[in-house]
């Protein structure tokens, strides 16, 4: 088990009780793009907030997490099934109108990503939408709370999306902070399948 999962695995509960449902123009937006009852597929559902606001918003989720203890906090949170899914295992094909990854991808380590963006592009139907979160920066590395990063800055990010076979690719680079409740710098990316 990596540093990243035993964290999660670990403080499961810790972190899902720091979270709330509240405003998020960047899901707002994925939602906007969408067709009423559009499926969508949340990876690293996290304690379910999001999935709860996309749920809300009358979209057919399928809420994933790849760790166990966080899959089973978001379930007992939402009273639903959320599946355990590990980003090496997805294995749809044209399947979902939508997929929604907020602050999950970026623990992927560098040289997998691409696998994963294309197992990603493959899970969604033509011209799918795909949402993702990232922090910023110029290489991988880990936080003080030892969880990897893969802080990407936006021309790679493009490049290994473009290779994936993504179009469409909007970034926009914000500041914010995370969990640790540090300072960073964000970025949101929407593309299309």
């Amino acid at each position: 088990m990596s540093t990243t999962d035993r964290f999660y695995s670990e403080n499961a509960e810790t972190y899902v009780a720091s979270g709330r449902l509240r405003d998020n123009p960047w899901r707002t937006r994925f939602i906007s793009l969408l067709a009423a009852e559009a499926s969508v597929l949340e990876l690293g559902c996290g304690g379910g907030y999001d999935t709860q606001a996309l749920l809300n918003a009358g979209l057919v989720v399928t809420p994933t997490d790849g760790i166990a203890e966080m899959a089973a906090q978001a379930r007992a949170r939402l009273g639903i099934a959320v599946s355990i899914l590990r980003f090496s295992e997805i294995d749809f094909e044209s399947r979902f109108d939508g997929i929604y990854a907020s602050a999950c991808l970026l623990h992927v380590p560098r040289t997998d990503l691409p696998g994963i963006l294309a197992r990603i592009h493959r899970a969604l139907k033509p011209s799918g939408l795909f949402y993702a979160s990232f922090k910023a920066g110029l290489g991988d590395g880990c936080d003080g709370l030892g969880r990897y990063y893969n802080y990407p800055d936006e021309g790679w990010l493009k490049t290994i999306y473009e290779g994936a076979g993504w179009r469409e690719i909007d970034v926009a680079e914000v500041d914010g902070t995370g969990y640790d409740r540090q300072p960073a710098r964000w970025l949101h990316v929407y593309a299309r399948a």
